[in-house]
Order: structure tokens, then C-alpha cells, then sequence
């Protein structure tokens, strides 16, 4: 290969900002492609009096993918206390702000880049307002993540209204990738949504590159109560069919008090279930990926050199 490997990575909340901060010293034309169909805290309050894009998510990969995250960094995640500004971080302020100024997020995004000199970019999926709906396994419908996230039992898909165009960077991005990385993250607010957009999910079929799927350590309430590995991979396949080429997922041990904690919330380790997802035609990389400690998630880290070894010995297209 004669130039790094451009990798686009699709997710949001706290599991791309993650991975984007395991990535983002590796040798790689970095990409983060993140959903805006987020409606609380912050950002929904900004969605609802401002009627800019929800900027939470988008501060995270950006911050994530800063070259020093110290001072400007804690800036940008500080979050106000009192007064009517309780509970907004800077960082959404000032994203709200430029988008106001430059009369376009995608700028305001370009241009919050440059302050923090991120390596690499960050891409909303879409420019629209949407809302995300999601039916569950008894066939209840539920409008808005928060609500989603909040409510009991497994999703089994979610939709996007109205149906919205895709951002033609996001899509281009996808088309040019060597590799994309579908989370990690909660499969049904952070990930699925992305592949509601049609023009998304069609680049992600079409894809050239290596499609990665990093499934999550622990399943969440209200989204994938006692789902396996291949069960994440099943609702990935029924958005994008042939969609996945790899799937990486945690094998190995967790700390036992941990867990405890876990499954007082509703939260147990996925199973790791390797026939099914040998059946499925994908294949399946393991390692021991959660760090040590009261949080079960992925070591950036270790995650990381997993998806940089999958990204350098692949050649670009897969013919």
C-alpha cells in the first residue's frame, strides 16, 4: 500500500469517542461518521430552543480526535452547573454558536477542527432533523432515543423520520475507505441508525473496503436485552444483507465484581456464540478487550491495534 489506509469509522455516543481516541495516533486518514438523532440532555434541549443539530455526540469524536486534549480539551467537555446555562457542556455552546455565526453545521464542524487540530474528521450522517423510532420484540412503538434507551425489552429494528438524505461527504468517505468500523456502541441508537439513512446503508453494501462490526462488551436495557455476538450481527445483516466481512468481539474473562454491578442495571456479558457467526459467512476476531476495573468497555487501546492490523493487511478493495 502506497498511502496510509483511510479508515471511516460509523457510531456515536461514548463508543466511537472511544475508538476515535485508541485510533488517532495510528498511521491512518481518519474518519468518524456520527449520528445526529440524539434528543437529550444538552443537545436536546439546543435541538428543541435553537434548532441546531444535536452537537453532544460530534463534541465527543471531536475532543476525542484533538492533537492535545488537556486545556482545550476540558474546556470543550466542561459542563455548567447552575444558572440556566446547568447541564450544557462548552463545547455544545460553542458548536451551537458557529453553526449560528456560519449558518451551516457542517462549517461549524470544520471549523471547531481547526481549534482543537484534530487528526482526522468528523462527518454528521445526515443534515436533516430526524427522530429515531425503534419497535420492540412485543411490537411497541417508541419515538426518540432517550425513550428508547429508557424503556424495557430488545428492540428488533428502528427507522429514522422523515427519511432523510445522506451528507455527501459521509457517503464519499464510506466509498473511499479501505476499512469502516461499524461501532462500538449501542446497536440501536448509535449504530443501526446510521444504515436508516439508504444512502448510507447502499455505500456500506457497495463498499470496497473491509467491513468491520466491533460488537459490544455488555448488552444495554432497552436495546439488546440478551442478545449474542451473532444476534448484534443478525440486525446489522437486515439493514446492510452481506454488509459485515468482520466481526471483532471480547472473549476472556471479566471481572466478577463488576459484572455483579452489571447485572444489577440489566446489563450481562454478550455471548460469545462463534458458530453462529461462522454460519453467517463473517469473520469472527477475538482478544480480551474490556479493561480491568468497575467499567466493562473496550481498552481503546487494545481495540485499536486489532482494527490497525485489519486495516494494514488489507489492500485497498476487495476486487
Amino acid at each position: 500500500m502506497n498511502r496510509i489506509p483511510r479508515v471511516t469509522a460509523l457510531g456515536g455516543g461514548t463508543g466511537l469517542a472511544s475508538l476515535l481516541r485508541g485510533l488517532k495516533r495510528a498511521p491512518l486518514d481518519l474518519t468518524a461518521v456520527v449520528t445526529v438523532a440524539d434528543d437529550g440532555g444538552s443537545s436536546g434541549r439546543l435541538r428543541r430552543e435553537l434548532g441546531v443539530l444535536p452537537p453532544g455526540d460530534i463534541r465527543n469524536c471531536l475532543v476525542a480526535l484533538a492533537d492535545d486534549e488537556s486545556l482545550m480539551g476540558r474546556l470543550f467537555q466542561h459542563r455548567f452547573a447552575d444558572g440556566d446555562l446547568s447541564g450544557h457542556p462548552f463545547g455544545n455552546l460553542f458548536l451551537a454558536a458557529l453553526a449560528e455565526v456560519t449558518g451551516n453545521f457542517d462549517l461549524a464542524i470544520e471549523e471547531c477542527s481547526h481549534v482543537l487540530k484534530i487528526r482526522g474528521r468528523v462527518l454528521p450522517s445526515t443534515l436533516q432533523h430526524v427522530r429515531l423510532w425503534a419497535e420492540r420484540a412485543d411490537g411497541e412503538e417508541v419515538c426518540g432515543e432517550t425513550n428508547i434507551a429508557a424503556g424495557e425489552g430488545a428492540c428488533s429494528r428502528v427507522w429514522l423520520d422523515p427519511p432523510p438524505a445522506a451528507h455527501p461527504p459521509a457517503v464519499e468517505a464510506l466509498t473511499d475507505a479501505d476499512m469502516i468500523v461499524l461501532g462500538p456502541g449501542s446497536l440501536f441508537t448509535s449504530v443501526l441508525p446510521h444504515l436508516a439513512v439508504p444512502e448510507i446503508a447502499d455505500a456500506v453494501r457497495r463498499a470496497r473496503g473491509l467491513r468491520v462490526y466491533v460488537c459490544n462488551v455488555m448488552t444495554q436495557p432497552g436495546e439488546t436485552d440478551g442478545f449474542s455476538v451473532a444476534d448484534h450481527l443478525d440486525r446489522i445483516l437486515q439493514s446492510v444483507p452481506g454488509g459485515v466481512d468482520v466481526v471483532v468481539a471480547h472473549e476472556g474473562e471479566l471481572d466478577p465484581d463488576a459484572v455483579a454491578a452489571y447485572e444489577m442495571m440489566g446489563q450481562e456479558p454478550v455471548e460469545l456464540d462463534a458458530d453462529r457467526v461462522d454460519a453467517a459467512g463473517v469473520r469472527l476476531v477475538t482478544a480480551h478487550l474490556a479493561e480491568a476495573g468497575a467499567l466493562v468497555r473496550h481498552t481503546p487501546e487494545a481495540l485499536a491495534g486489532i482494527l490497525v492490523d485489519l486495516a494494514m493487511s488489507t489492500a485497498p478493495g476487495r476486487g
